[in-house]
């Protein structure tokens, strides 16, 4: 699944604050310019995986797409612990930042569902 029309893709901008090995702060802006979503067939929670790119230039691949009591939502990309727990590899710090990755992975998703869903009645 991917977002050919600049829908997903194009929807979400990104600021950064970035602060330098000098001290200074600085904003960055980074548009999402492709979203992938691979759907997941077997049964269970995970429903996609997801890879969200930014600018062309930065990509976060394996993010989760999960079905929780409360709906959809993701999961970034993370690995076991040597004491069994998972911790994130790479997540944003600001809630706000999260919600906006989150919302354009599964604007994603779902417009893939409706097309899949679109070509069976066809």
């Amino acid at each position: 699944m991917r977002s050919e029309d600049g829908g997903a893709a194009g929807a979400c901008e990104i600021t950064f604050d970035i602060r330098s090995v000098v001290g200074k702060d600085r904003r960055i802006s980074m548009q999402v310019t492709d979203v992938r979503v691979r759907r997941v067939e077997k049964e269970g929670k995970m429903k996609a995986v997801a890879s969200i790119t930014f600018d062309e230039e930065f990509v976060i691949h394996d993010i989760k797409v999960i079905e929780g009591e409360k709906g959809l939502f993701i999961a970034m990309p993370s690995r076991k612990t040597t004491d069994g727990e998972y911790r994130d590899i790479a997540h944003p710090i600001r809630s706000s930042t999260r919600e906006l990755l989150q919302s354009t992975i599964l604007r994603t998703y779902r417009a893939e569902l409706d097309r899949i869903n679109g070509e069976r009645v066809l």
